[in-house]
């Protein structure tokens, strides 16, 4: 039986309230988009796994609430998460001054070479916009980001921007990555050389790396 996933990790979404992070969330595991907002309630959570340069990385994504009521309770997560989207509305220029503050609380709260991505979110609603796309590619290099504008409704950078965080938590955590490939080779080749044997197969998680 083949292995569902060779690494593990955490990615965590944040910023204001209202800016899409749910829709991001569920437009990337389920390819689902509701255009209703509902405020998600402390931390919620959903799974996917993907493949990037030939590795599974199954992804464990939190959704923080935004609001500061919550504030307490999600910044509990920075601490276990390797890559981290900061999410504001293009058609808010509020959500868009709050990044400075969730990037002061990822540096206090996360852990050292936590990766980075800034989202401008909601890229459809061109016709509201209060940001433009140079502001946040501005702000994105003046604190080392990668950036991408995106919009859940039309699936634009989804993909993207999520593969883009997952294939720099690999590069992060290059060592890791490397003794999976030497890991994978070699299983790879037992199984060629035992094809025909009927072999039971060992601990379902010994060639798993979580990085949690």
């Amino acid at each position: 039986m083949a292995k569902q996933y060779d690494v593990l990790f955490r990615l965590l979404l944040i910023g204001d309230s209202g800016v899409g992070k749910t829709c991001l969330l569920c437009r990337f595991t389920d390819n689902e988009f509701h255009s209703s907002h509902i405020s998600t309630i402390g931390v919620d959570f959903k799974m996917k796994t993907i493949e990037v340069d030939g590795i599974k990385v199954r992804i464990q994504i939190w959704d923080t609430a935004g609001q500061e009521r919550y504030q307490t309770i999600t910044k509990q997560y920075y601490r276990r998460a390797q890559g981290i989207f900061l999410v504001y509305d293009i058609s808010s220029e509020r959500s868009y001054q709050h990044i400075m503050k969730w990037v002061s609380d990822v540096d206090e709260y996360a852990p050292e070479g936590v990766q980075k991505i800034l989202i401008g979110n909601k890229a459809d609603e061109e016709q509201k916009r209060q940001v433009g796309r140079e502001q946040g590619q501005q702000l994105a290099k003046e604190y080392g980001m990668d950036f991408y504008e995106t919009s859940a409704c039309t699936n634009l950078n989804i993909k993207e921007s999520f593969t883009r965080l997952t294939e720099l938590v690999l590069q992060a955590h290059r060592k890791e990555l490397d003794g999976v490939r030497t890991r994978a080779s070699k299983e790879l080749a037992l199984a060629e050389l035992e094809e025909d044997e009927s072999k039971p197969e060992g601990p379902g998680n010994s060639s798993k790396t979580c990085w949690c």
